[in-house]
């Protein structure tokens, strides 16, 4: 009977669908269902990490030109949450006006204080960049629970794992709480870790 009961109470990642591309306050949906918001550069394959946390192949979309627009994007996961889709940074070819509209959106999202959860994603390979740690210091900001899923994992060496988290963990200044995952997007290594942490802090059921 417990059983039955978790498994009603699990949102289905199969009834996804996207919402809408909000480029202003007013297009925020503003009631009380969880926000988890997703972010990472506009290379790191954050599209491709949401595809593989849904079980889904090309629904969150991935660009062949990375950074051309500033939204973020709405999917409704089963009616119970959000998943927020927050625009890639640190494309080099952005214009400084696209940048500074960026910026706008980021702060009128943040001041709101919509967020339940962040998920920062970077790049497993490499050291995080000065754009990665200012996107660190948005959600420490916020004082909402965040994690960071380290992408990529399976271009490098099961050697070489715990000394790029440890540099991941020193370079955006993460406090003990903050959990660093290492994920692949690609074989979907730890897709069940980060799903259980995603539903831990939204109060929802895990999910197979």
């Amino acid at each position: 009977m417990m059983m039955e009961k978790q498994q009603q109470n699990r949102p289905n990642l199969h009834n996804a669908v996207f919402l809408r591309s909000a480029v202003k306050v007013a297009d925020f949906p503003m009631d009380d269902r969880p926000q988890i918001v997703f972010a990472g550069k506009s290379n790191v394959g954050k599209s491709s990490v949401i595809n593989k946390l849904l079980g889904r192949k090309n629904f969150a979309r991935v660009s062949a030109q990375p950074g051309k627009t500033v939204h973020i994007n709405y999917f409704d996961i089963d009616k119970q949450l959000y998943l927020v889709d927050l625009p890639g940074y640190g494309y080099a070819r952005v214009s400084k006006a696209e940048q500074q509209r960026w910026g706008m959106l980021m702060e009128e999202y943040f001041a709101l204080d919509l967020l339940t959860l962040g998920v920062q994603i970077v790049d497993i390979r490499h050291k995080p960049t000065r754009d990665d740690m200012t996107m660190a210091d948005w959600f420490r900001a916020s004082g909402k629970p965040w994690l960071v899923i380290a992408n990529k994992l399976d271009k490098i060496k099961k050697s070489q794992i715990e000394g790029n988290i440890a540099v991941i963990r020193e370079t955006l200044l993460l406090p003990e709480e903050v959990e660093v995952l290492p994920f692949s997007a690609e074989k979907g290594i730890g897709r069940e870790e980060a799903l259980t942490r995603i539903f831990d802090h939204t109060g929802k059921e895990d999910v197979e």
